[in-house]
């Protein structure tokens, strides 16, 4: 089998496509997939760094999400079957020829919706829908701030957001990321270089109902004081470091209040598990994605042989939305 190999950890150029271990048959509850596509997430670039390891037991190869075939299911799994087109969420293994997935993280592949282009769904969809609609409640009427809106999570989030009833407000770097966000839905667009997104959200409704946040410390008070009363603020990133200082007056004085989540680290099945995130996802989010109310956003999709300018343009200025590698043609 072939994979993406680190050569230590490092900048872009520390990946190669390599000979790597075969997988091992599927045990109970698991499938094989033949990758076709792997979506690439700023985890990956965090992972290549040396800064995100994997959890026990968990494949070391990057790669949280893939799009493929199924090549093999192991005892028990009823579900599915060789042949299948499906899409998963990964603890790790997405960039290679093929990863073993349990059966209860797979999800057939949206009507109408090409194949390697479903790589770019598990991981945005599972985090979008688990934070916003199933910790923070989301629902028509309220506003909902996303920082990094051009982002592959952002992206997507406008558009579930939007679907529901939302009205959605998002920061970003560039116009060029700001326009593509209004065509996705976004009602309020903020240039967070020369914009308070403070300012801006008092003055449009006295705050914001939820805010989806990539930030962490840096963002933390001033989220707080952009939030409307009975906000939420919701934190599943730390791009601006992970320590600061929190007014709790404020933060009472608007019963507000703060969720952190990680998805990677869920337990498989359970209560608030990846089996039952992946369960939502299909009951719920799938139809609104081949009615085309949702779509992925993909600004970029390249060979695996290239997985280094890949990560080179999902963490320059230049992505809106997901970059994917191609594993292989079908």
């Amino acid at each position: 089998m072939y994979a993406v190999t680190l050569d230590g950890f490092g900048g872009p150029e520390v990946m190669s496509w390599a000979q790597a271990p075969d997988l091992p048959a599927p045990g109970p509850g698991e499938a094989v997939i033949d990758v076709v596509a792997a979506g690439v997430n700023r985890a990956d670039l965090l992972q290549r760094q040396g800064f995100y390891p994997p959890p026990p037991g968990a494949s070391e190869i990057l790669g949280l999400e893939c799009s493929g075939v199924i090549a093999e299911v192991g005892p028990g799994v009823r579900d599915w079957q060789p042949g299948d087109r499906v899409c998963a969420l990964l603890s790790g293994g997405g960039y290679a020829e093929r990863v073993l997935v349990p059966a209860t993280q797979l999800l057939p592949v949206p009507e109408g919706l090409d194949l390697a282009a479903a790589a770019a769904l598990p991981e945005v969809a599972a985090t979008v829908w688990s934070n916003l609609v199933m910790t923070a409640g989301l629902h028509s009427g309220q506003l909902l701030l996303i920082h990094g809106g051009g982002s592959g999570i952002g992206t997507h989030a406008i558009q579930v957001a939007v679907s529901l009833g939302a009205r959605v407000a998002v920061t970003a770097g560039s116009q060029g990321k700001l326009e593509r966000c209004r065509e996705l839905g976004a009602s309020i667009v903020i240039n967070y270089r020369d914009e308070d997104f403070v300012s801006v959200l008092k003055a449009e409704n006295n705050g914001a109902d939820i805010i989806f946040d990539n930030m962490g410390a840096a963002y933390l008070a001033r989220n707080v004081e952009a939030l409307a009363d009975d906000g939420q603020l919701v934190i599943i990133g730390m791009q601006g470091g992970v320590t600061a200082e929190l007014n709790l007056a404020a933060l009472l004085g608007k019963r507000g209040s703060i969720h952190a989540t990680n998805l990677r680290r869920r337990p498989e099945t359970g209560r608030g598990s990846k089996a039952e995130i992946i369960a939502e996802l299909r009951r719920h989010l799938w139809p609104l994605i081949s009615d085309g109310a949702v779509v992925p956003v993909v600004s970029a999709e390249l060979p695996v042989a290239e997985v280094a300018a890949a990560h080179r343009l999902l963490d320059s200025a230049d992505s809106v939305g997901k970059v994917i590698l191609r594993i292989r043609d079908v």
